[in-house]
């Protein structure tokens, strides 16, 4: 199961980069940070996919979304100055508290 969490994680980078460049793309009307959210993606779902052979579903799920949420939020705020109020933040961090509970609590990730 170990390999099925570095799928899970390079296709959390890659969900990363490509939502970053989707905002850089400006309605893909510029070419390379089109490239770039479009090959991102793809790269993201194809390892997404390799996480499923081991995961299920809704755990591989939990934790894409919700570490591309933190993660996205942290680069809007750091690189596109969105600084998220006070609603988003506590909506992210009952986000985060369900993955863990999942994570932590839930037999479904068992085998």
């Amino acid at each position: 199961m170990g390999r099925s969490y570095v799928f899970l994680a390079l296709a959390i980078i890659f969900e990363i980069i490509a939502t970053t460049f989707l905002k850089k793309s400006e309605e893909f009307s510029k070419l390379w940070p089109s490239v770039v959210t479009v090959t991102g993606y793809a790269c993201a779902f194809y390892f997404l996919s390799l996480t499923l052979r081991q995961i299920p579903v809704g755990i591989t799920y939990a934790i894409w979304s919700g570490v591309g949420i933190v993660f996205i939020t942290v680069i809007g705020v750091v690189a596109f100055r969105q600084v998220p109020d006070l609603p988003a933040v506590l909506g992210i961090a009952l986000i985060i508290i369900g993955v863990i509970i999942i994570n932590v609590f839930s037999k479904m990730g068992t085998h």
